[in-house]
């Protein structure tokens, strides 16, 4: 019984990784991911305010789902992420003002964002508190990792740099194609494809083993 909850977990985990990612199949929440990847400390910095925000909000309403009226879910879903939002917005402007700065209007409006929203809605207010919170790991990571991918390619082509590190010769010429709104949408088509073609190399793979196995037997 254990091992089967642990392995629904963490399929319910590992979804919000690769198989259900936030950015690369659900496309929700784009418009902060491509704003803010122009440098990989915005993209840690934003990946783990939704993470933290997601997270929180997950636990609160799965703990108290059966408390809450149906005619009042949203009212109160809306409250509980906007409190957290408010907390991790006061936490980077207290501790880490160069980073709230530069991630600007894109910390508050987590609030508005769908990927939480939507979580909460067919998450936390319908499943129990284990599924939430490796759901609420699952797609905050998921989130976090295309944004640190994303923002890694735009920083080192487009500065030459790498956490404002110069890790490319000094006479490379940066390629501002990569921190322009176009090159955003650019990289991120790259990590569509790239995630597509392995997810279609993985189900091919699947099915070749699956033939042989009926094959021996």
């Amino acid at each position: 019984m254990k091992q089967s909850s642990f392995k629904q977990l963490w399929s319910i985990f590992t979804n919000g990784l690769l198989h259900e990612n936030p950015l690369l199949i659900l496309m929700i929440g784009l418009c902060s991911a491509l704003a803010v990847t122009t440098e990989v400390s915005n993209g840690i910095g934003m990946g783990l305010a939704m993470t933290f925000v997601l997270l929180m909000s997950e636990i609160v309403i799965s703990t108290f789902r059966k408390l809450i009226p149906e005619s009042i879910r949203i009212p109160v879903f809306i409250v509980v992420i906007a409190s957290f939002t408010t907390v991790i917005d006061y936490v980077l402007k207290a501790w880490f003002p160069d980073l709230s700065r530069s991630l600007g209007v894109f910390i508050p409006l987590i609030v508005v964002n769908c990927i939480i929203m939507g979580r909460v809605e067919t998450i936390a207010s319908k499943r129990p508190l284990p599924q939430a919170i490796a759901d609420g790991l699952g797609m905050g990571m998921g989130f976090t990792w295309v944004l640190v991918g994303i923002s890694s390619i735009r920083e080192i082509l487009g500065a030459g740099t790498l956490l404002g590190v110069q890790i490319l010769p000094e006479g490379y010429v940066p390629v501002l194609f990569f921190i322009l709104p176009p090159g955003g949408f650019f990289v991120f088509a790259l990590f569509i494809s790239l995630n597509i073609y392995l997810k279609s190399r993985l189900k091919l793979r699947a099915s070749k083993v699956k033939e042989e196995s009926h094959a021996s037997s």
